[in-house]
């Protein structure tokens, strides 16, 4: 399940956050000029974007989310953010209830990602938050995210256990190479498994009384580092 939902978050990153831009004065348009605006059919479509956290829980100017599972997807959705009162929300928002993602609202959720994977500003004249600025596509411009989630959750005893898993994803170099849902460098070094498409795992922990899992799930053996991948 925890896999799972981390190949979303990592769909969101890559395609759902798009943000348009107004009139432009010079080279690069940054969130403190305040011209960048949530996109159309976001629940706060046309409103600036802050420079902290918004309602969501999203800093794009920090690079960061932080915040319940379900507002990572919420926004774009046009509902508004969950702030965990579940009758307060589902009283007003009852069609909520159909989205895959509601039963993980009380996940917490910390994603961070460096500017390669979404900048804090436009400067390819887009009109988006650029994305992998300089590169034809992810592949080879380093771009980096890491996920971190926690809960609780029921284990096969009955018992109710906390939680967390972590992992690290990468964009793969321009020269690797995927052989059966591996990412694989130049010389043969595994990078990790293939996740997305350009992207590839390369560290997760899991911590869980209730399955488990106890620390390192996996580990690269190119190391757990960013600086590998470019």
């Amino acid at each position: 399940m925890k896999k799972i939902l981390i190949i979303a978050v990592v769909v969101v990153l890559t395609l759902a956050l798009s943000l348009s831009i107004g009139a432009k004065s010079k080279d690069c348009v940054t969130i403190q000029d305040g011209v960048l605006t949530y996109s159309a059919g976001h629940y706060l479509e046309g409103q600036p974007l802050m420079v902290g956290y918004d309602l969501y829980g999203y800093n794009y100017q920090a690079h960061m989310f932080k915040g319940s599972y379900a507002n990572v997807y919420l926004g774009k959705d046009k509902f508004p953010p969950y702030e965990g009162d579940d009758g307060a929300y589902l009283a007003d928002w009852p069609d909520v209830v159909n989205k895959w993602y509601w039963p993980y609202r009380d996940v917490k959720l910390i994603m961070k990602w460096n500017d390669a994977w979404l900048s804090n500003k436009d400067c390819d004249g887009d009109d988006l938050l650029d994305r992998y600025y300089g590169f034809d596509s992810y592949i080879g411009s380093g771009a980096w995210e890491t996920n971190h989630m926690s809960g609780t959750d029921v284990g096969a005893d009955g018992n109710e256990y906390k939680w967390s898993y972590f992992c690290k994803i990468v964009a793969v170099p321009a020269d690797a190479t995927a052989i059966d849902g591996i990412w694989y460098a130049a010389d043969g070094t595994e990078i990790g498994p293939v996740i997305w498409g350009s992207f590839a795992t390369i560290q997760e922990i899991s911590n869980d009384p209730g399955t488990g899992d106890h620390g390192k799930l996996y580990l690269s053996p190119a190391g757990p580092g960013f600086g590998h991948f470019k």
